[in-house]
């Protein structure tokens, strides 16, 4: 019979020192009968058992046996030698926890002889992740898994800062910036560059003011979903009234975090702009104005490298107790070595949170244009002037996007702060404790487990 991968045919190989070919001295017959010795005899020095067994009878084993069993065996027969390589009876190399080569100490070992090879087993899942190191898809599951198994908290929490968000955009609109941004320049085709200029300049101001206020209103909606999502880990149930009484004693410090913040890319984008200013007024207009183009845009990098630096600060400042500039200083331990992958999860993140939100708005502005005076057209072109009803019913359709879109963002910023600290500190034995999961991570003896 051909040899098959982890086992080896009868007799192949020496075995306790035979040669090659001899039978067990307890196998032979005391009397051989004529009529029992085959037509051929073999050679010289073959000596082999008079009982043998047919060949259809030697086949690999059918199915999985426990740890430590030895294959069945034909009694007439000497026992078959052991494979080579890892295999029955015998263990790959563990890591420095006891577990599998790659040391992570929530594994167990490889299983021996009859367990398949089929890597470590999974990881305990008591909540809406696994406690090991998570890939993109799994923390973008975890977010969509807690939103759905804890709706009514999640929603709470979203429908509350979504309705007071969009209050102050719609009041902010529809009482200050419709009144001082003029943008009819930007569809004319006769307006000069200076009236150009100053129509982008007024877009520009406008939509930041817009996107500082989201900004806001999704970092309090991440910080008070946090309790929320840190909770859903360990699979233990919280209402809104649980998640207000966590987050409350670090409201005012959470404030304090996000001024920090926004303030880095404004003393960014002052620093960078300030030389080329300062060339224009000596006299070199042109000199000074490609100056400022430079330094704005090193001063963009300079403040995209910090943000992404100081990314999970408002998770370790709700969920570590912590000070504000100690939060800060935890988070950029935590990103350390792993920036282009916490920038491109992020990314992520915002990138199909913001299809979402497209998605839901864009129907309502629509809705909101059709039934103002300029009407569809003068959305489309730009050159509409719409009043209340607009930002009224595109304020509903951006309460429903957020609704949507902030546990989503929430959850992968605290799950990447979460999968951050498992990868750097062991954090799956901390969490795996806390809910209650038994022997999870426990050490083989003889081994010792570090964080």
């Amino acid at each position: 019979m051909k040899d098959t991968p982890g086992w080896a045919s009868p007799g192949s190989a020496p075995s306790d020192g035979q040669e090659p070919g001899a039978s067990d001295p307890a196998d032979r017959p005391t009397e051989a009968r004529p009529e029992d010795q085959p037509a051929n005899p073999p050679g010289p020095g073959a000596k082999w058992s008079k009982e043998q067994p047919p060949p259809s009878q030697w086949s690999a084993p059918a199915g999985p046996q426990n740890p430590g069993q030895t294959p069945p065996q034909n009694p007439a027969q000497p026992p078959p030698p052991p494979p080579p390589g890892p295999g029955w009876g015998s263990r790959p190399p563990t890591g420095p926890y006891g577990g599998a080569p790659h040391g992570h100490p929530g594994y167990a070992p490889y299983p021996t002889w009859g367990n398949g090879w089929g890597g470590p087993p999974p990881a305990a899942k008591p909540g809406v992740i696994p406690l090991r190191p998570l890939g993109v898809g799994e923390i973008l599951d975890g977010a969509v898994a807690t939103m759905r198994t804890y709706w009514r908290t999640v929603l709470g929490i979203s429908l509350t800062v979504a309705v007071v968000t969009e209050i102050i955009v719609v009041l902010l609109q529809g009482l200050v910036l419709d009144n001082t941004t003029d943008t009819s320049a930007l569809g004319d085709p006769s307006a000069t560059l200076d009236e150009q200029t100053s129509a982008m300049g007024d877009v520009l101001l406008s939509s930041g003011v817009l996107l500082l206020i989201s900004l806001v209103g999704t970092i309090i909606a991440t910080a008070l979903l946090t309790a929320v999502i840190s909770r859903a880990v360990l699979g233990k149930p919280v209402t809104l009234k649980d998640a207000w009484r966590d987050a409350r004693p670090r409201i005012p410090r959470l404030f304090g975090l996000i001024f920090l913040l926004l303030l880095i890319p404004v003393v960014a984008g002052i620093a960078g702009a300030l030389p080329g200013a300062l060339v224009s007024a000596a006299g070199s207009g042109e000199g000074g104005a490609a100056l400022s183009v430079f330094g704005t845009l090193a001063a963009m990098v300079v403040a995209l490298w910090l943000l992404v630096r100081l990314s999970l600060s408002s998770p370790a400042l709700m969920l570590e107790k912590q000070g504000i500039s100690k939060a800060m200083r935890r988070s950029a331990r935590l990103v350390r070595g792993s920036w282009w992958r916490v920038f491109g999860i992020l990314l992520l993140a915002l990138i199909i949170a913001n299809i979402v939100a497209t998605i839901v708005v864009v129907p309502f502005a629509l809705a909101g244009a059709a039934f103002s005076d300029g009407g569809i057209g003068g959305l489309l072109d730009g050159t509409g002037n719409y009043g209340w009803t607009y930002l009224i019913i595109t304020g509903v359709g951006s309460v429903i996007g957020s609704v949507i879109t902030f546990p989503i963002v929430a959850g992968v910023f605290v799950l990447l702060y979460i999968d951050q600290r498992i990868r750097r500190e062991a954090l799956d034995l901390d969490l795996a404790r806390a809910a209650g999961v038994q022997g999870y991570g426990s050490p083989e003896p003889g081994t010792t487990s570090g964080s």
